[in-house]
């Protein structure tokens, strides 16, 4: 995972407002505190951090994972995951206990990786956002159907990746360049500007930008 970050929950939207009166729609996220759980740098110049987030019991862990947990000197956490950044390795230390403010600031982009949220299996028109059939004229049947899926007698297939029903939401989606309107570190928490992906209470995890989105969005 390229860029320094922290592991978090997701708490909700909320909304800050400025010294104009102008209302900014902002997430919440609850991130830290964090626990280096282990600092690599390999000779072939990769160089990673392993955070841990979110404290539990230890009957909640496997005996393996708690172990490592043990030997690294930090208490028990349910998520771990691995950063990778050139010279990341030399700013964390294993056992250190890592805070929001040791990370990031306000006014800063960051990415924000999570879990869409599960919709079950979808039809094309709420899926893909497809028009349907006609609405009027007789119309019977195919008011939200896909229409012709095939091709002619050649190639007589339907190619692979056509659009069709399935399985919507529940992947991983990252929503790139969000701006860190307010940071309150006596909690941990980090308010973005907009929304990101997953349901309230889902896990997150936030990371420095290190480009621009698809359309190129700066802020």
């Amino acid at each position: 995972m390229k860029g320094i970050g922290l592991l978090g929950r997701k708490i909700g939207m909320s909304r800050f407002i400025d010294d104009k009166g102008i209302f900014t729609p902002v997430t919440l996220i609850k991130a830290g505190p964090n626990y280096v759980v282990n600092v690599r740098k390999e000779d072939n110049g990769l160089e990673s951090v392993a955070m841990g987030f979110e404290v539990v019991k230890e009957k909640a862990l496997n005996k393996p994972k708690l172990g490592a947990l043990k030997k690294a000197g930090v208490p028990p956490v349910r998520f771990v995951k691995e950063f990778r950044y050139p010279g990341i390795s030399e700013q964390f230390q294993v056992g250190q206990e890592v805070n929001v403010t040791d990370v990031f600031q306000d006014g800063e982009l960051v990415d924000v990786i999570g879990v869409s949220r599960g919709r079950g299996f979808a039809g094309g028109v709420r899926r893909w956002g497809f028009a349907g059939g006609p609405k009027t004229h007789g119309s019977r049947g195919w008011h939200r159907r896909i229409g012709s899926i095939g091709n002619r007698t050649y190639p007589g297939e339907v190619k692979p990746g056509k659009k069709m029903p399935g399985q919507y939401g529940n992947e991983q989606v990252t929503v790139r360049n969000l701006k860190i309107v307010k940071i309150i570190p006596e909690q941990n928490i980090i308010a973005v500007k907009g929304s990101v992906p997953g349901s309230k209470n889902g896990f997150v995890l936030v990371r420095k930008a290190y480009g621009l989105g698809p359309q190129g969005r700066s802020e």
